[in-house]
């Protein structure tokens, strides 16, 4: 038990969402981009160009845009703020909140961490048993715990989640696990309630102060174009906010690795055509939903992914030869646990 509460200052936890505030004008982004941004584009003689922005409707969107390294949201936010005066609230994964310096980083400029069953499994496992899941265990973890949140029997995985992990009480991630209680899935699932609960409200609390939701549809980085995740297309469709495709290319090349510093280079950002509301009617939910509840999008999944299809297609009509669709439909991204920490 003290262990987990040691290590939860270095998680995303129940705590860490709930102090999380977001300001219309961060403070934060306007201090990288003219400290470190600004001179470091100008002496590396980075060239950002803007295509189509003039489609950018006033009101806040969210702004849909392909995620090809790990850098390639700064020139976007930076070009938006010189060009219109506008700021984002950003998806990220909540395992860049387990350093310290990082976490408070993201926190000081307005991201959003990304709430996920398979980090709060990922997480819990490791505080819990001080190593990561195998492929075998996560894997059977999380049908158990997407059973349960389907109000579904879980599939037989006897010997292959550890007694430990089911049966010892401790504190998972800001939530006391009795194990004599509430049953290990049940548990996962209420931490993932109440986080995600709060995740949702951020995005309310984004539109009332003006900002923009900038979102990378394909849950991670990748050169090419890949099959999109259906988080985006519910909000959009929760909120009734206009997507605004944009295609990004060639910032890979100008942040070719880990380093933050910008090369010389030339990124270009497409803007697609806005997509309102009135627009996604084929995609319409016709009763109230709730964002990411596991229920809802089995029942409306058709509709979620059809949006989130349509969209890609825009973004893949926006980027360079290189960074379309591959063949195969594949990402090449990081898969398995090892998304998660």
């Amino acid at each position: 038990m003290a262990r987990s509460r040691e290590l939860s200052p270095l998680v995303l936890d129940i705590a860490r969402m709930n102090r999380i505030r977001l300001s219309g004008r961060p403070m934060g982004q306007r201090l990288v981009a003219r400290g470190v941004l600004r001179p470091n584009y100008a002496l590396a003689r980075t060239q950002i160009v803007f295509e189509g922005e003039e489609r950018i409707p006033a009101e806040p969107v969210i702004f849909a845009l392909n995620h090809t390294d790990r850098y390639n949201y700064w020139p976007f936010q930076y070009a938006l703020w010189r060009h219109h005066d506008r700021f984002t609230a950003t998806w990220v994964k909540g395992k860049y909140y387990e350093n310290a310096f990082v976490g408070r980083f993201m926190e000081l400029t307005n991201n959003l961490p990304t709430v996920s069953r398979g980090y709060i499994i990922t997480r819990d496992f490791v505080s819990a048993l001080e190593r990561r899941p195998t492929n075998e265990e996560y894997a059977a973890l999380r049908a158990r715990v997407d059973a349960e949140a389907a109000g579904e029997s879980h599939p037989p995985d006897e010997g292959l989640i550890p007694a430990e992990l089911l049966e010892r009480p401790r504190d998972m991630l800001g939530r006391a696990f009795d194990p004599g209680a509430e049953s290990y899935a049940a548990a996962i699932c209420a931490v993932f309630r109440t986080m995600m609960g709060r995740f949702v409200e951020l995005h309310e609390e984004a539109f009332a102060k003006g900002l923009d939701i900038l979102v990378f549809p394909q849950g991670t980085r990748s050169i090419r174009l890949s099959k999109g995740h259906i988080g985006m297309a519910q909000v959009a469709l929760r909120y009734q906010k206009t997507i605004v495709p944009v295609g990004c290319s060639g910032s890979d090349h100008v942040y070719p690795g880990s380093n933050p510093f910008a090369r010389k280079g030339k990124i270009t950002y497409r803007f697609g055509v806005p997509i309102p509301y009135e627009e996604m009617s084929p995609f319409h939910v016709p009763e109230p939903f709730t964002p990411f509840d596991l229920r809802d999008e089995r029942a409306h999944r058709e509709r979620f992914q059809g949006l989130t299809d349509l969209v890609m297609r825009r973004i893949d009509g926006l980027v360079d030869p290189p960074y379309r669709f591959a063949d195969d439909g594949e990402s090449g991204g990081v898969t398995g646990s090892n998304r998660f920490i």
